[in-house]
């Protein structure tokens, strides 16, 4: 079962994500698996929190 979003929450597609970031798609998606990310979306369309992910890349920085 996908996560529902909540009404406040900004998501984005996978290739957003991988550019917000900085890294691959790939890199994403095993962010994703790893439990790293939250997978938001449909199954073909993956997405993810703006939010979660600038938290994620932040946390990685340091």
């Amino acid at each position: 079962m996908t996560p529902v979003k909540n009404a406040g929450t900004r998501t984005v597609p996978t290739k957003l994500a991988a550019l917000a970031a900085g890294v691959s798609e790939a890199t994403i998606r095993q962010w994703a698996t790893r439990g790293k990310l939250t997978r938001y979306g449909r199954p073909g369309r993956r997405e993810y929190s703006l939010q979660e992910l600038t938290a994620l890349v932040a946390r990685t920085a340091d």
